[in-house]
């Protein structure tokens, strides 16, 4: 349980964050001095155009890579000083991810795909698992393999097991990038509303302006930096 300075304390903190790659002989910067905070269950929506560098920022974020410069701070553990293996338990454990191909598995069931973080984590609660899966409205496709679902039901499937684990953080990479307009509607309002009741942060990367209403926080990747916008009114 969180103490009130736990709840006080960001729950994500990037400091002065650089990320460079080389590419033949030359060496090129996607991130540049990156400094953020991000509160305990707030929603974060990062905008920018392909390329600028917003799953790169998710990469760092997750310790899946490493900055070039810089630190990444989640519950207030440095991810940047972390070895790989550890970094791949804090992961497992601490942290939720949302695709925008889906990315679940075709040789599991829906249930089993939510099973495996579970038991990634020396758990096994076929129980939570199934009340997940109701609560994303597929209770009835716990045997059904992901390819007899829709891109529709595969995402809610997706976003319930990002869930399961009961992760401190949750990242989502363009998670309706591959729905029509409705459908990707229908996942945003439901990441939203099982992330909010969850009391879970939420960081999502997009090129959606809806996505971009719902959020507490909008940042954008211009020229490498993180810009801070106001947040967009829904009615606007």
């Amino acid at each position: 349980m969180l103490t009130d300075g736990d709840s006080r304390r960001p729950l994500v903190v990037l400091r002065g964050l650089g990320k460079s790659y080389r590419e033949a002989e030359r060496e090129r910067s996607v991130l540049r001095d990156v400094n953020a905070t991000i509160g305990r269950g707030e929603l974060a929506v990062v905008l920018g155009r392909s390329g600028s560098g917003k799953s790169t920022l998710l990469n760092l974020i997750s310790g899946i890579d490493l900055p070039t410069s810089g630190e990444v701070m989640v519950d207030g553990i440095c991810l940047t000083g972390l070895s790989e293996q550890a970094r791949t338990r804090f992961r497992r454990r601490h942290i939720g991810f949302v695709f925008q191909f889906y990315n679940l598995i075709p040789t599991l069931t829906v249930e089993e795909n939510l099973l495996l973080p579970l038991e990634l984590n020396g758990r096994r609660d076929k129980g939570r698992a199934l009340a997940l899966l109701a609560e994303v409205g597929l209770a009835d496709r716990a045997a059904s393999f992901p390819d007899r679902l829709s891109g529709g039901e595969q995402q809610r499937v997706a976003v319930a097991r990002a869930l399961v684990h009961d992760p401190l953080l949750v990242l989502a990479d363009e998670p309706t990038g591959n729905l029509d307009a409705e459908t990707g509607g229908q996942v945003l309002a439901l990441l939203d509303r099982l992330s909010r009741a969850a009391g879970k942060t939420l960081v999502m990367v997009t090129h959606s302006v809806e996505a971009a209403g719902l959020a507490d926080r909008v940042f954008s990747v211009q020229g490498g930096h993180l810009v801070e916008r106001a947040p967009l009114l829904e009615d606007s």
